[in-house]
């Protein structure tokens, strides 16, 4: 049984899954800020998945970016797979716009959190993919 990383448990709260992915929110009100997880045992790379796989967390992406860019009216959104603090194989899908508080730069190191419990109300505009 796959199990969610403990930072990412900790950091973010749940939003819904798949059979393939948990798609979770991050807990900093700075950014409007989703993470798909696959629930895959030992992946820490995109090209680990088996290619099927690989074009379902692709489309589960993209569905959450364009579904994050109609709910907040980012001018950006932001991918990333970077994985270099926790292992686990997680997208980063993150609304960005222009003046928020790292603007143009990236969100990772720039500033402190600002945590929040209490999911935000863009969060419950989004459809999830099926």
């Amino acid at each position: 049984m796959t199990t969610l990383h403990p930072r990412l448990a900790a950091d973010t709260g749940a939003l819904g899954e798949t059979d393939l992915c948990w798609m979770r929110w991050m807990r900093d009100a700075r950014f409007p800020w989703l993470i798909v997880v696959p629930k895959r045992d030992g992946l820490r790379e995109w090209h680990h998945l088996p290619a099927p796989e690989q074009g379902r967390l692709l489309a589960t992406v993209n569905h959450l970016a364009g579904e994050l860019e109609r709910v907040t009216g980012a001018d950006k959104i932001n991918l990333g797979a970077l994985g270099n603090l926790v292992p686990q194989l997680h997208v980063h899908v993150i609304a960005r716009f222009e003046g928020d508080p790292c603007w143009p730069g990236p969100v990772w190191g720039q500033g402190e959190p600002v945590p929040v419990d209490t999911a935000p109300e863009w969060l419950h505009r989004l459809r999830l993919p099926e």
